[in-house]
């Protein structure tokens, strides 16, 4: 007869599990559930997970215990878990390890073992983050209007950005201090490209320049939190998305005011435009996909998903295209649409992929993220041109409320409608 395993040790096995997930871009409500499976699976129902944004509360008690030498009548742990990079290959494969745990495929010491893999998966190379963020900056200046010139010098300023990120503001900055100088360094590359001629719209290369920048992770994961009346974990993280946001316009606002510190007054610029080179839906699509795919990339999605979640990030762009363009719909309402698109062609790449829905949501969202309203609404700011800011400032939370609504009503559908597969979530 096989033994039962001890419950301390499920426990454990389970909490590691949800250590992985949180801190590599899981929502909480997956992390509670994947943890609750595994326990449940190996006999252990008495388990109590308390999940927030950055750590889990363990706590069991065994139903019955030996009277000699037998395992802990009780368990608790706490796991403190700082919120920092994301990698959502680890969360997919968290995800499938559960699933063969519940098929009964695996025992505890194997999932133990799978665990430790899974934390040793490597993050993607150097060089292919290299290319990701050169190439989305590029392509995200293309989306939001830009001509070639100013995807070039987009890519350009990516590019320096990356090399700032990785050998100055990861490695000695703090979180605030890095958001503000990443922008910063961002911005002044554009306007340096943009003042040697590199350019036609300063306003689209800097756009470019930043979204790499965006708080995806936050701010989608807060969403799907609040949606599962997890109210303190939303919160938090929408805080830290927001936070991600404030820094991104000081550290615009400021580069802005060096230019003007050097060359006597901020520059003039005049409002938002679409250069009838990259206007095209073909062009359109083109610069939606490998933005997207960039994404992918600098989340450290498995690459078996890249090609799904840049056409689900493509036809959430398109959508929004189509409502705006021909529908003569606004802008909330546009990207409400798309993302109710986003969210719903999400769920159903999901289930054959064995995969978090969340992954598609994070990294196809990226395209309707109201990048250019936080540009304007910075340089509206340092220009004292305080009505303009307020309004394009407005108009920004308008898009990202949107937004909102279209994830919460596409995760409400129920799961039938997905998946034949009863039990299965995503």
């Amino acid at each position: 007869m096989e033994q039962k395993p001890d419950f301390a040790q499920v426990l454990e096995v389970a909490s590691e599990a949800g250590h992985i997930l949180l801190e590599n871009g899981a929502e909480i409500s997956r992390v509670e559930d994947i943890m609750n499976r595994i326990a449940t699976h190996y006999g252990v129902s008495s388990g109590n997970f308390f999940v927030l944004s950055n750590g889990i509360f363990t706590s069991g008690k065994a139903e019955k215990l030996s009277k000699a030498g037998g395992q802990a009548s009780t368990y608790a742990n706490v796991a403190f878990i700082p919120i920092r990079g994301t990698q959502l290959s680890r969360v997919t494969a968290v995800n499938r390890l559960s699933y063969d745990i519940s098929a009964g495929r695996c025992t505890l010491d194997q999932a133990r073992e799978r665990l430790e893999q899974i934390k040793k998966m490597p993050q993607k190379s150097f060089w292919e983050q290299m290319l990701a963020t050169t190439l989305s900056a590029g392509a995200f200046s293309a989306v939001f209007g830009g001509s070639f010139l100013d995807c070039a010098a987009a890519a350009i300023a990516g590019l320096v950005l990356f090399f700032y990120i990785q050998f100055v503001s990861a490695r000695y900055l703090s979180k605030i201090v890095g958001g503000i100088s990443n922008a910063l360094v961002a911005s002044m590359a554009s306007i340096v490209c943009w003042r040697l001629g590199m350019g036609d719209s300063l306003s689209d290369i800097i756009v470019g320049a930043i979204m790499p920048l965006i708080p995806g992770v936050p701010f989608t994961n807060g969403v799907r939190d609040l949606a599962n009346s997890d109210y303190l974990a939303g919160l938090t993280r929408l805080t830290d998305a927001m936070l991600g946001f404030f820094c991104i316009a000081m550290g615009v606002s400021l580069g802005f005011m060096i230019d003007g510190a050097f060359f006597g007054g901020v520059i003039q610029l005049s409002g938002v435009t679409a250069s009838p080179q990259t206007y095209g839906f073909v062009w359109q699509a083109l610069a939606a996909f490998i933005g997207t795919w960039g994404f992918t990339v600098l989340y450290g999605v498995n690459r078996e998903q890249y090609l799904l979640a840049g056409l689900i990030g493509t036809a959430g762009w398109l959508v929004y295209l189509s409502a705006f363009r021909f529908g003569h719909l606004s802008a909330p309402i546009s990207s409400m649409a798309a993302a109710l698109v986003v969210s719903l062609l999400s769920r159903f790449a999901a289930v054959p992929s064995r995969c978090p829905a969340q992954i598609f949501i994070i990294c196809g969202i990226f395209t309707l993220v109201p990048g250019a309203g936080i540009f304007w609404f910075s340089y509206y700011l340092t220009a004292s041109r305080f009505i303009l800011s307020l309004q394009t400032g407005f108009m920004a939370i308008k898009v990202a409320i949107a937004i909102v609504l279209g994830i919460i009503l596409a995760m409400e559908l129920p799961q039938r409608m997905f998946s034949r597969y009863k039990g299965r979530t995503h």
